[in-house]
């Protein structure tokens, strides 16, 4: 079997694949953006406990392998569940969007951290001068900054969650990766396949880092035409 009648076979294969690995990272981080953005704030909070919280949670994301947080999240949450008399599975893609929520809010969450400290502590002084609370200040003044400066870190996050969505193929999700695996167990056509698949992989991250590079420029424009003012 030469190549291009792998490619012929296998590119609806691929293409269906690709589908669920877009749509599994784009409700996981959409997810994962609430999720670093309250651990962030709760990582600043003035309470001990309530950092404490935020702190464990990174830690524990960060310290621990994507793979182990797929098999805990899919086998082991339901199996403690199911231990204390209640009926309950999680689907493949339900636990891939968890896993992956999950594991980008930590990272979500430093990244936004990194962009408010970024902002000019003179700024949150000025809102609270002007008779602005805390939360109104960051909120309404410090966070909309903070996003701005931290696209660049949430499009990269998004490549590598993307590019993450290929371990979830280990609990049968059937993204690009696993496809592959279904169309090379029938075929035997290891090396044409896996370089049709890192081709899928490296044309929308290509695209992808592109965008990312491009929002990163006009970002840096409008800063300097502001300073210029």
């Amino acid at each position: 079997m030469d190549f291009s009648q792998v490619l012929g076979d296998v590119f609806p294969l691929l293409a269906r694949g690709m589908v669920i690995t877009v749509e599994t990272t784009i409700v996981a981080l959409i997810i994962a953006l609430a999720l670093g953005l309250f651990f962030c704030l709760f990582g600043m909070s003035k309470f001990p406990i309530v950092r404490l919280i935020a702190k464990a949670y990174i830690w524990v994301i960060r310290g621990t392998p994507l793979l182990v947080q797929v098999f805990f999240v899919y086998f082991g949450v339901p199996q403690l569940i199911q231990s204390l008399g209640f009926g309950f599975r999680l689907s493949p893609f339900a636990a891939g969007v968890i896993t992956l929520s999950m594991n980008a809010g930590a990272y979500i969450a430093e990244i936004f951290r990194g962009g408010i400290q970024a902002i000019d502590h003179g700024q949150m002084e000025a809102a609270r001068s002007l008779g602005l609370s805390h939360y109104r200040s960051m909120f309404r003044i410090i966070l909309p900054q903070a996003v701005r400066v931290s696209i660049p870190a949430l499009v990269n996050q998004f490549i590598i969650s993307l590019k993450d969505t290929s371990i979830i193929s280990v609990i049968s999700l059937a993204e690009i990766v696993y496809e592959a695996k279904i169309y090379i167990g029938r075929t035997m056509q290891s090396f044409a396949t896996w370089t049709i698949v890192g081709l899928f992989y490296l044309v929308i991250i290509t695209v992808l880092s592109q965008i990312s590079t491009h929002v990163e420029k006009k970002l840096d424009y409008g800063r300097n035409r502001k300073g210029h003012r």
